[in-house]
């Protein structure tokens, strides 16, 4: 009886551990459509939606980036926007486990949201955003989980790529549709910047969606020969900042109701500089 406990749980422990399916403690919900899958039905899509971008009337622009918001409650969320428009925010960039994964979370999070009129704001899955069937709440509010953004400024382009990590993995398909992009495209914008939810180095490592190696060196000697200036993930709730290559790898602290840490990321953009600044909410639930 004690082996056939003991070969359950490491059971449970290896479908915990696997890139392809995630399990929430609460619910011990797993979900198994493929990072394959979500990238396809993101590239449809595109075929009767436009390719996002974004025209800037100055060539000096700031864009805001938060996640891990898990809502829930929408305290910090509402305090984070009443932020963005006080300083004047260009964009918002929304790294990923918005919401638990319910449908009805995923409904509180949309209606706090401004509209994209006056904040233009892009959302990115996370793991937590899968849950409980989430993809097809993500899917219906904020459509593909893969795209690209392209800024168009009075005196040149710049380009921003969103990657689709919910799973702890890109899958074969959005890893070549990235490497095309980069390897044929890169040379036509002047900053190249990549968001997403998981953290390729994961400081610290925990069990949920780990990075493949094999994934994280392919990307890393990637983003090194084609020029990308920043790397933005969430995932680990606390903020990280390091340098590889010619690529600055930012964690933005996680924005959850009740976080003492609670907090976003500034990213400046004035013509050919890019700065950056992580910034603490200052408001404790």
């Amino acid at each position: 009886m004690a082996y056939k406990l003991k070969t359950a749980f490491l059971a449970l422990c290896v479908i915990m551990l696997t890139s392809c399916y995630e399990v929430d403690f609460s619910g011990l919900i797993s979900r198994s459509e493929s990072s394959n899958q979500r990238f396809e039905e993101s590239m449809n899509w595109f075929s009767q939606n436009p390719e996002r971008e974004l025209i800037l009337t100055s060539d000096e622009y700031l864009i805001l980036t938060i996640g891990d918001t898990h809502v829930g409650t929408t305290n910090n969320l509402e305090h984070f926007f009443g932020i963005a428009r006080s300083e004047g925010a260009d964009a918002v960039i929304m790294v990923g486990d918005l919401t638990t994964g319910r449908g009805s979370d995923y409904e509180t999070f949309y209606n706090s949201l401004p509209g994209r009129e006056e904040l233009p704001w892009f959302a990115l899955v996370g793991n937590h955003d899968l849950y409980f069937g989430g993809w097809e709440h993500f899917y219906s509010l904020f459509g593909p989980s893969v795209y690209t953004v392209k800024l168009i400024t009075p005196e040149a382009q710049d380009l921003i790529i969103c990657l689709d990590t919910g799973s702890g993995t890109l899958g074969s398909r959005q890893t070549e549709w990235l490497k095309y992009i980069l390897e044929n495209t890169r040379g036509n914008y002047r900053h190249c910047m990549i968001f997403t939810h998981n953290n390729l180095f994961r400081i610290p490592r925990t069990w949920s969606t780990n990075p493949v190696v094999e994934e994280l060196h392919v990307l890393m000697d990637l983003f090194t020969r084609e020029g990308v200036d920043l790397f933005v993930a969430g995932h680990d709730h606390r903020s990280n900042i390091l340098e590889f290559g010619n690529t600055t790898y930012i964690v933005v602290d996680a924005l959850k109701d009740g976080l003492s840490n609670a907090g976003y990321l500034e990213i400046s953009i004035n013509g050919d500089t890019i700065s950056h600044s992580l910034k603490r909410l200052g408001q404790q639930q």
